[in-house]
């Protein structure tokens, strides 16, 4: 018994040392892809209000993020513009946007840039496992932790379908009375997840490749709680939906 017990103990350990092995060569190959989305108004004081996370793909000009991301009116007065921030700490290249393509039932959007920057993988249409080993990297709370890409892991915990009861017919919005037609499915995650991890890019650890987008957090109490107390249960947008809408 004792000598099942130390071969399975030892079996843990290769497996947990061949994650955090395989982790770090991810975040080191994903990190220069990483991209902040912001606000850019060159009469306020700062100029750009950072406000999610993109991710470079195709070509380089191709930036992933979310819908809602960039779903808030412009000031045109003030000349508001959406922006995409590449780089990290001080070293910060700013990039105009010069088109936009979205899919708001799926909370997707595609910005094009002119500069190339590097780019990740995309894993093909199909699910990946529950308890799948997963890692996620954008910018948490951007406009207090600043540019610096930060990575949080955990697992698939279930593919569930988007539409969560809601307390009262008062939050369901348009795109909520959608949802509740015709779910479809999504990945819950075992990770902590911030606001500014909005567009982050959803890394199967095994492969290196990117395997959904995530797009919320689940709120345990207020909003304000979600920094404090956060629930550690988020959810992401499956790979299918971002090849269908780049198709």
């Amino acid at each position: 018994m004792l000598k099942l017990l130390s071969h399975l103990l030892l079996l843990c350990c290769l497996f947990s040392f061949s994650v955090k092995a395989d982790l770090v060569q991810v975040i080191k190959d994903i990190k220069p892809a990483i991209v902040a989305i912001g606000i850019h108004n060159p009469l306020a004081a700062p100029r750009i209000r950072l406000v999610g996370t993109g991710f470079a793909i195709a070509d380089g000009s191709k930036i992933v993020t979310n819908y809602h991301v960039i779903s808030s009116s412009l000031n045109t007065q003030r000349n508001e513009s959406y922006v995409v921030l590449s780089g990290n700490g001080t070293n910060i290249k700013v990039h105009s946007v010069l088109a936009t393509k979205t899919d708001t039932d799926h909370d997707l959007a595609v910005l094009t840039i002119k500069e190339k920057l590097p780019t990740v993988t995309l894993a093909d249409d199909k699910h990946i496992d529950e308890g799948s080993a997963i890692a996620l990297i954008g910018y948490p709370i951007t406009a207090v932790l600043g540019l610096y890409p930060a990575t949080h892991t955990g697992i698939i915990s279930a593919i569930t379908p988007i539409a969560i009861p809601a307390d009262s017919s008062k939050t369901i919005d348009s795109r909520a009375l959608r949802q509740l037609k015709a779910p479809f499915l999504l990945y819950q995650l075992d990770a902590t997840a911030y606001p500014g991890n909005s567009g982050s890019p959803l890394i199967d650890i095994k492969t290196a490749k990117v395997i959904g987008v995530v797009n919320k957090v689940f709120v345990k109490s207020t909003r304000e709680a979600v920094l404090s107390d956060p629930s550690n249960i988020s959810y992401a947008i499956p790979i299918h939906f971002l090849h269908a809408l780049l198709q």
